[in-house]
């Protein structure tokens, strides 16, 4: 399996942008991982949060595969603690999928159209924290579940 990660505009802090390098290079020893960046939309001051999203969304599914197995990162979505969201990317492995993408959408969430695709939908926290920072704790979290599945001393329960 292939894991995904899709996210809307680049980070701009070179210290979150060195932390996620830094999670991914060690990623690279347990599955396939890629971080894909979908640009920003230009104008969007000129967009209401409805048509943003609809753009948004259209830029997601374009990046799509008939096969993928899409998951959104989503405050409405499952919660997990780390040993549980192991054992999730575990069944998703023994399940035959070829690719997990795990969507970090834009300020506004997602348009219909996207949620309407997706097979899942996790959150990692009640709190809200910036697309930026997501993309750390979800590069993170993917290594730690991996750690966890192989018995690594990483994760602490």
């Amino acid at each position: 399996m292939k894991i995904v990660l899709l996210a809307i505009g680049k980070t701009d802090d070179k210290n979150l942008t060195q932390l996620i390098d830094n999670y991914q290079n060690r990623l690279k020893h347990y599955i396939k991982f890629e971080l894909n960046i979908i640009p920003d939309i230009k104008n969007v001051k000129n967009l209401s949060e409805a048509q943003q999203k609809e753009k948004e969304g259209e830029l997601i599914l374009k990046k799509l595969q008939p096969t993928d197995h899409l998951i959104l990162l989503d405050e409405k979505g499952k919660e997990f603690r780390s040993v549980n969201f192991a054992d999730f990317l575990q069944k998703k492995m023994n399940s035959g999928i070829k690719q997990l993408v795990l969507v970090i959408g834009g300020p506004y969430g997602f348009s219909d159209d996207v949620y309407a695709k997706a097979q899942g939908k996790i959150s990692l926290s009640k709190m809200t924290f910036s697309h930026q920072m997501i993309r750390l704790f979800m590069v993170e979290q993917l290594y730690r579940g991996f750690t966890i599945l192989k018995n690594e001393p990483y994760h602490h329960e």
